[in-house]
């Protein structure tokens, strides 16, 4: 048994993995209208799912709650966070630790953060 991908649902798959492809350099290794997945071939991926009915989460308000998060490693966090921003994530409201990570949204709302110590 390997590991394989992460996917996660959205409401548009082909958005998110324009998002995630971009921000990280991974080209598409799969498409379909309902499911695109991003990787190299021999190495995990990330996937995007349609799921009707798609709501997004509401972090860090608890009324639609995430269920799992990306944490990616930067050598920048001004810089990460400008180029993700211009790329089509969002800022929320609240921001823990902002010197150490910082917490921004993909286009479908799911919250990542971005840091320096991974």
């Amino acid at each position: 048994m390997r590991y394989a991908a992460v996917t996660f649902d959205c409401p548009d798959p082909a958005e998110l993995a324009r998002f995630y492809g971009e921000a990280l350099g991974l080209p598409v290794a799969y498409s379909s209208d309902d499911f695109v997945l991003l990787g190299q071939e021999g190495a995990a991926g990330l996937g995007f799912s349609r799921l009707p009915g798609y709501q997004r989460p509401t972090w860090p308000d608890p009324a639609q709650e995430k269920r799992a998060h990306l944490d990616l490693g930067v050598d920048d966090l001004d810089a990460a966070q400008a180029r993700l921003l211009a790329l089509g994530a969002t800022e929320p409201p609240s921001q823990p630790e902002p010197d150490r990570w910082r917490v921004l949204l993909d286009p479908a709302g799911h919250p990542f953060c971005v840091s320096t110590l991974v």
